[in-house]
């Protein structure tokens, strides 16, 4: 038989962390993603349940909560780890892409913190398309796209364009 109270109590800890990150309860947020995942380890393996989905789901969310706390280094790694299952698995349903959305945007807020230009300007105009590309409703879209833009904007001007690969000045072609 499967463990309802186990599963049934993850995800209300899930549920409880995404209202609370709506209401800006970050450290509140965190702590319930990470009683989320608690919980759900405590469901066997053999049971029809989806662990590594249910854990990136649980990371997209620590990762929102801890980038707004300023835990820059915890929320990448949490980040990272949502990613890692949303990017492998493509297309997702439309709440599932709410999630990849938030875990990319949480991953270049994250590399902003760390002062890792460069790949924070690529991932905040990764989240921008797929913000830009999404049909359907997703909460904050205006903030996402506001907060996006600014970074972009501020990063184009402070990381300095590199030298394509292979590139050759002028002169140095004549010799």
């Amino acid at each position: 038989m499967k463990p309802l109270r186990e599963v049934a109590e993850s995800y209300m800890a899930l549920a409880d962390a995404q209202r609370q990150l709506r209401h800006g309860a970050c450290e509140e947020a965190a702590a319930n993603c990470r009683k989320a995942m608690e919980v759900s380890r405590t469901i066997p393996a053999e049971e029809a349940f989806d662990h590594i989905g249910f854990d990136a789901f649980c990371h997209a969310g620590l990762a929102e909560a801890l980038g707004r706390m300023g835990v820059f280094d915890e929320s990448l790694i949490s980040a990272e780890r949502a990613l890692h299952y949303f990017n492998r698995r493509g297309e997702l349903n439309q709440d599932d892409g709410k999630l990849w959305i938030a875990a990319v945007f949480s991953r270049a807020l994250a590399l902003d913190g760390l002062e890792r230009g460069a790949e924070a300007l690529a991932e905040f105009r990764k989240a921008s398309e797929m913000i830009a590309e999404r049909k359907g409703d997703l909460p904050g879209r205006e903030e996402f796209l506001s907060t996006a833009s600014d970074s972009i904007t501020r990063l184009e001007r402070s990381v300095k364009p590199g030298k394509p690969a292979g590139y050759k000045a002028w002169w140095e072609f004549w010799s």
